[in-house]
C-alpha cells in the first residue's frame, strides 16, 4: 500500500519548482540581453560605408637638370610646388645640374630616372651605344648664340681661327661644333676649344674671345652688366643653319618599360607645370626663387629668362595641347644636321630615339 504524501508538502514543492523555472528564464534573457550588440544607427553605419580607402604611397621618381635651378626649368619647379606630381601619385626630387654633370651618364647610372638634355646630345650618346630614350621635347627653337666684343674684331666666323672659343661641355657643346664645322673651323686643331663656367666672368675678363650664351640666360647676364648689344657681335645658329633641338626629357629605354604608367605620369605632370608656367609667370618666378642658390641671380633676371623660354616651349602658332610635342621637321633637321657635322657616325634611328607612346598617354 502508496504511502500518501502529505497536501502541505506537495504544494510546497510545486511553489519551489516554480520559483526555480521563472529564476532561470531570467537569468537567460539576461545573458541574451547583455552578449548582443545593439543595432547599428544609420548614421554609423553611412559614416563606415563611406570612408576612403587607404591611399596607396606614392612613387618616388627623380628628375636631373641640366643646369642649377633656375627658370629654364619653371614647368617643373610649377609642377612640385602645385601639386601636379603629387596629384599623379609622384614623389618627385628636382636634383640640380652644373658645368660638370653629364646628364646622359646621371640617368644611365640610376642616379635619375629622368633628365632634362639637349635633343642633340641624346642622339650623340645614343650613337655611343646609351640606351636612351627622349619621352618629350620641352624647347622648339635653339637658345645658343656665340658672343664676341666688337672690339676684338671678330665679326665673322673665319676669324675665330685661333681663338679662344668658350662652351658648356658634357652634354652641351654639340651645336658649338657643328657651326665651327659649318665654316669650315676644326675644333681641335682650328681653334681653342675652352670649358667655360657657371659665369660670363672669363668673357668679361677677356679670358674668352668667344664665348656661348644662351639668348634667355648668358645674353642679357652680359647685358646686365653693363655691356651694349651695340657692343657686341652676335652669332646666331639659327641664321649659321646649325640650329638644333635643346631641352628634351630623356630616360632609359629598360626604366620606361617598367615603369611605362609612371613615366607617363611624370611627362604629364611637367607638361602641366609648363602651362602653368606659362600663363602665370610672375607667380612661378617666386617659385623658382626659393631654389636659386642665395646671391646668384635676381628676380629680374628669372623674370626675363622665364619670358624667353616661354617662346621657346610655346612659339607663336602653338597650342597648349602641343607644347612638349615633336615637330618632325625639327626632328629630323637635327639628326640631319649631327650626322653631318660628324657628331654622329650613322644615321639617327629618329623611331627609336623618340617613345612616342609616352606623350600620346600623357595627352590622354
Amino acid at each position: 500500500m502508496k504511502k500518501r504524501i502529505p497536501a502541505v508538502r506537495f504544494t510546497l514543492v510545486l511553489i519551489l519548482s516554480f520559483i526555480l523555472v521563472i529564476a532561470t528564464a531570467c537569468a537567460s534573457e539576461k545573458i541574451a540581453t547583455t552578449s548582443t550588440p545593439a543595432p547599428a544607427t544609420p548614421a554609423a553605419s553611412m559614416a563606415e560605408a563611406t570612408k576612403a580607402p587607404p591611399s596607396e604611397p606614392l612613387k618616388k621618381v627623380k628628375i636631373q637638370l641640366k643646369w642649377v635651378p633656375q627658370a629654364q626649368f619653371a614647368g617643373i619647379f610649377a609642377a612640385k610646388e602645385k601639386g601636379f606630381y603629387k596629384e599623379e601619385g609622384i614623389d618627385v626630387e628636382i636634383v640640380p645640374g652644373g658645368p660638370d654633370v653629364i646628364i646622359e651618364q646621371q640617368v644611365v647610372n640610376g642616379a635619375a630616372d629622368i633628365g632634362v638634355s639637349s635633343f642633340d646630345s641624346l642622339l650623340v650618346n645614343r650613337d655611343n651605344g646609351l640606351p636612351l630614350v627622349s619621352l618629350a621635347q620641352v624647347t622648339q627653337k635653339s637658345s645658343y648664340r656665340l658672343l664676341s666684343k666688337k672690339a676684338a674684331g671678330i665679326d665673322a666666323p673665319a676669324k675665330m681661327k685661333g681663338k679662344k672659343v668658350g662652351t658648356w661641355m658634357g652634354s652641351q657643346q654639340f651645336q658649338v661644333l657643328a657651326f665651327m664645322e659649318k665654316n669650315g673651323l676644326d675644333p681641335k686643331k682650328d681653334i681653342q676649344l675652352v670649358k667655360q663656367g657657371f659665369t660670363m666672368d672669363q668673357f668679361f675678363n677677356d679670358q674668352l674671345d668667344v664665348a656661348t650664351a644662351t639668348i634667355y640666360n648668358e645674353y642679357y647676364v652680359v647685358l646686365e652688366s653693363g655691356v651694349k648689344e651695340t657692343d657686341l657681335n652676335v652669332f646666331n645658329f639659327d641664321d649659321a643653319g646649325v640650329a638644333m633641338l635643346e631641352d628634351t626629357l630623356i630616360a632609359k629605354k629598360d626604366w620606361v618599360d617598367k615603369n611605362h604608367d609612371l613615366a607617363i605620369k611624370a611627362v604629364r605632370a611637367t607638361l602641366k607645370g609648363w602651362k602653368y608656367a606659362i600663363e602665370h609667370q610672375d607667380e612661378v618666378v617666386d617659385m623658382v626663387m626659393k631654389s636659386v642658390t642665395a646671391g646668384s641671380t635676381t628676380k629680374q633676371h628669372q623674370t626675363t629668362m622665364l619670358k624667353e623660354m616661354a617662346k621657346l616651349v610655346k612659339p607663336e602658332g602653338f597650342k597648349d595641347e602641343q607644347i612638349g610635342s615633336f615637330v618632325d621637321e625639327s626632328v629630323k633637321r637635327t639628326a640631319d644636321i649631327a650626322l653631318q657635322y660628324g657628331l654622329i657616325k650613322k644615321p639617327a634611328d629618329l623611331s627609336a630615339a623618340i617613345d612616342k607612346s609616352i606623350l600620346e598617354g600623357a595627352a590622354k
